[in-house]
């Protein structure tokens, strides 16, 4: 279980940075294919990241865009 866990917030890094190197925000689909994290864990590390309340999720339309705090 502990393995699992370091690799959400393994990806919940990944994904914090990817957005400080873009302005601070990204659609989540975009950012999703270009960290290419497998499985559920671009899910699993935005969820730890909003749980920590250090970005805000919203939807236009279909996308759902991501920003960081």
């Amino acid at each position: 279980m502990q393995e699992l866990q370091e690799q959400i917030g393994f990806s919940a890094g990944q994904i914090y940075d990817y957005l400080s190197s873009n302005n601070g925000q990204a659609t989540f689909s975009k950012m999703k294919k270009e960290l290419d994290l497998k499985g559920n864990f671009a899910d699993l590390g935005l969820g730890w990241l909003a749980r920590e309340d250090k970005v805000e999720i919203s939807k236009k339309g279909t996308s759902v865009n991501v920003r960081l705090k």
